[in-house]
């Protein structure tokens, strides 16, 4: 479980986050959204450390995630906007492997957490390729590969589907929903709900820093054209 309490975060004398109180449960597949600058992508980064909060908490597993930043980051994977901003190799199977390589795991059990998640992805056989000659649909599910590898009880995604054409967003999806079958919890941070909303469980709206709209996708539709959120 993941859960914010009275969260606030500031860029300078700019508050982003406004005391967010938010509880996400384990295996729940949650869409976030809302429009730029609705401090969507800071709550997240708080939620395995990436952040610190001006004031609140925030647990994972009903830890503080300050007390522990390797607990919450292997509870919770974070897939970035732009997945190239998360490769630290030059290979497919180099870049999956280094989360388990720095939890100190013996090499057997790297081998298999790295050649599952590329099954889970789609990429098998595809270890040795170079990242920099994949496109961007497949860099994508690198960077999703990277996160599984560590096994996590929460995936979140900021924005994975922006830019995407449409076989790669559709194999992106697929992913998905294979992560939600399988029990693992995702978050996707978005502002377009085309096709995402039939996997959601659960939409929370935000806007200046507050969230102001939760509950499921057909409770909340008619409201989020006024957040700038496309329901559709």
């Amino acid at each position: 479980m993941i859960e914010t309490r009275a969260l606030g975060h500031r860029y300078g004398d700019d508050p982003v986050l406004d005391g967010v109180d938010l509880t996400i449960a384990d295996g729940e597949f949650v869409l976030l959204v809302g429009p730029n600058g609705a401090g969507k992508t800071t709550l997240v980064r708080h939620f395995n450390g990436l952040l610190e909060p001006d004031s609140g908490e925030v647990l994972v597993d009903d830890r503080p995630v300050a007390d522990d930043l390797v607990a919450a980051r292997t509870a919770v994977g974070m897939v970035f906007q732009d997945p190239r901003d998360g490769f630290v190799a030059a290979t497919v199977r180099a870049d999956v492997a280094f989360g388990p390589e720095n939890l100190g795991l013996p090499r057997e059990a790297i081998d298999e957490r790295v050649t599952d998640a590329l099954e889970t992805v789609g990429l098998a056989g595809r270890g040795d390729e170079r990242i920099d000659r994949l496109s961007g649909g497949e860099q994508a599910r690198v960077a999703i590969a990277g996160a599984l590898a560590m096994a996590p009880d929460h995936l979140v995604l900021d924005e994975p589907l922006a830019s995407l054409d449409y076989p790669a967003r559709e194999s992106v999806v697929d992913r998905l929903a294979a992560l939600k079958g399988n029990g693992t919890g995702v978050v996707v941070v978005t502002h377009d709900l085309r096709d995402l909303a039939d996997l959601a469980d659960r939409v929370v709206v935000m806007a200046d820093g507050a969230v102001v709209r939760d509950g499921p996708p057909d409770a909340v539709r008619a409201d989020l054209p006024e957040y700038g959120v496309r329901p559709c």
